[in-house]
């Protein structure tokens, strides 16, 4: 009501009087005026009163809208999917035993709507006073941005949910999400991978599994052993460093179902901030990297060659002296400069032996050979980080004395082993895997040896720990009761190879590692371990091959494994174990097990 209509009101009440003496018509249009003074300042206050419940109706409804309905969120986001229904959480990763290796924790993430920021420099300033992390600048420049949604922070703390919370700012609210966290840090990180900010893998298991872990929400169990996992890291870890070596890697694998129980590549990498890491961390070197192995083909080689017929046991093979094609040269690192048997060239590592026995082959058998032990295509397990081979094409007679020694072809570990697994394990390949078998499931597999060879070839791979190349592998302990010699009846192979920089072999840069299997009189277990670049120490006489590098970290592990996995040490004395790993035809040898 305006000041004219109170005088208005206030002359009607006080010229009461007079109004009781004024002429009959001047009384009616004085009351006429006053009615029509009062009637508008009733519909003035009811407009008024409209008003401001529309206001108040609206902001009411607006939080309605953003605190049940969920609007105002990230576009698509929330958790109701497209369908309209809950989605389950990203399921836990563990191991074969249980162990956490990922699970998902609930958390909140900051975001603004710019349009409904009162005060944005304010706003900023508060913000950056909690998150000392982030950019006055930048926490401005997306409050002012023409946006209706911005993000502020992901994944807060419930410390700075509480303390952003308390702020009260208009326009700015909390997203519920989830964050992936590892358990075990480092430990299992080439295996396991990681995901991203919005929680999709991009790396290992988790990229694999990317669409089971988010839909079904199940946990994912691994066939890793994270106490072996642990182990294995540790000892390739302290040969690193002792032989200032630039990276290493390691696998131990079922022997008799394929499943890996401990994967390792050094240098690893934190899965919570992968990016904050360097590249070469991320390089998985025991499943991307594709390597010429050297000596440790030659397992491969000799069972190839007992396996083709063409060569028998007790066959000898001139080592006299160097093979010699075209411009090159092919001679052995310790040359016996005689004809040895097919056991002496496999203890002895010798290059020119293994050419013979190739020979006896030939370009096709060999390759064959090769195909059918996996070596001629990416390993078939779940990770996405798979190498591929580099092999001769086209195969030459140049090729086939190369490969037989290890080099001229590139594999992973991951073939390697597989392969080695199957030529001990009685002749049956499996495919490595990830993921544990289910208890009492006969592990699916296809016969590449028979029986006949695998035996020879344990006896051979014997043979290298007790009286080769790999003494140092020779994991043996006293028995508390009766002091006898007890041993884990280890068998392997050691393989040094010079790598190639450009086009040329470099011999300052070595590549040293060792395969074996224990217990070799009935394989349950095969062990790589691959040291990049070691260089020589004074306790080591300057050497850096495979018997001073990676064997004997195969023997501390085998010595600490072993008890956890349920192997018993035998007797190495014992006629049983005698005789189960004699070698028909051999002279002077095996005097030790």
């Amino acid at each position: 009501m305006t000041d004219a209509d109170f005088n208005l009101t206030g002359f009607d009440i006080a010229g009461i009087d007079r109004m009781q003496h004024a002429r009959p018509e001047g009384r009616v249009r004085l009351q006429s005026r006053a009615a029509h003074a009062l009637e508008q300042g009733r519909m003035r206050l009811l407009v008024t009163a409209a008003m401001f419940g529309l206001a108040f109706g609206t902001v009411g409804l607006r939080l309605v809208d953003v605190m049940v309905a969920g609007r105002g969120a990230e576009p698509g986001g929330g958790p109701v999917a497209a369908t309209g229904k809950p989605q389950a959480g990203r399921g836990d990763i563990v191991d074969r035993n249980g162990v956490l290796l990922a699970t998902s924790l609930a958390t909140a993430s900051l975001y603004a709507d710019p349009k409904l920021v009162i005060d944005a420099e304010e706003a900023a300033r508060k913000l950056a006073a909690v998150l000392p992390d982030l950019d006055y600048k930048t926490i401005l420049a997306s409050l002012r941005d023409d946006k209706r949604f911005v993000w502020i922070k992901r994944n807060l703390t419930p410390r700075q949910q509480f303390e952003i919370n308390r702020l009260g700012l208009p326009g700015v609210y909390f997203q519920k999400e989830e964050r992936r966290i590892y358990p075990q840090g480092n430990l299992a990180a080439h295996v396991v991978g990681f995901t991203g900010v919005d929680n999709n893998g991009l790396m290992g298991l988790e990229q694999s599994f990317d669409k089971h872990l988010k839909e079904t929400g199940e946990p994912l169990q691994l066939s890793i052993d994270v106490r072996l996992q642990h182990i294995l890291r540790k000892e390739i870890q302290a040969t690193i460093e002792e032989f200032r070596a630039i990276g290493g890697a390691g696998i131990i694998q079922d022997a008799k179902t394929g499943e890996v129980l401990a994967m390792v590549s050094l240098p690893d990498f934190d899965p919570h901030v992968p990016g904050d890491m360097p590249d070469d961390t991320r390089f998985n070197r025991a499943a991307l990297g594709v390597y010429e192995m050297g000596s440790t083909m030659k397992v491969l080689n000799t069972a190839m060659a007992l396996e083709s017929g063409h060569v028998r046991m007790q066959d000898s093979f001139d080592a006299t002296k160097p093979i010699r094609i075209g411009r090159f040269a092919i001679s052995d690192y310790h040359p016996e400069n005689r004809w040895m048997t097919v056991p002496e060239i496999f203890r002895e590592s010798s290059n020119i032996g293994s050419v013979r026995m190739a020979q006896q082959v030939g370009i096709q058998g060999q390759r064959d050979f090769m195909a059918k032990m996996g070596m001629l295509k990416p390993a078939s397990i779940e990770i996405p980080e798979i190498g591929w081979p580099m092999v001769p094409n086209p195969w030459k007679e140049i090729n086939l004395m190369t490969v037989s020694f290890g080099h001229g072809i590139s594999v992973s570990p991951v073939q390697l082993v597989s392969a080695v697994s199957a030529i001990v394990n009685g002749g049956v390949m499996h495919q490595a895997t990830l993921l544990k078998r289910p208890r009492g499931e006969e592990a699916p597999g296809t016969r590449v040896l028979n029986a006949q060879t695998s035996d020879q070839m344990r006896k051979l791979m014997r043979l290298v720990v007790t009286e080769g190349t790999a003494k140092q592998a020779f994991a043996e302990k006293a028995s508390a009761t009766t002091g006898e010699a007890l041993s884990y009846m280890v068998g392997g192979k050691t393989g040094t190879a010079e790598k190639t920089q450009g086009r040329v072999y470099s011999r300052n840069a070595r590549l040293s590692n060792f395969v074996g299997s224990f217990p070799i009189n009935d394989p349950r277990y095969t062990i790589f371990i691959m040291i990049d670049e070691p260089k020589g120490t004074k306790k080591s006489f300057g050497y850096a091959t495979a018997g001073w590098t990676a064997a004997p970290a195969a023997r501390r592990v085998i010595d600490q494994i072993g008890p956890l996995l349920g192997v018993k040490p035998v007797n190495v004395a014992s006629p049983d174990v005698q005789q189960a790993l004699a070698i028909d035809g051999m002279r002077g040898t095996l005097a030790s097990y």
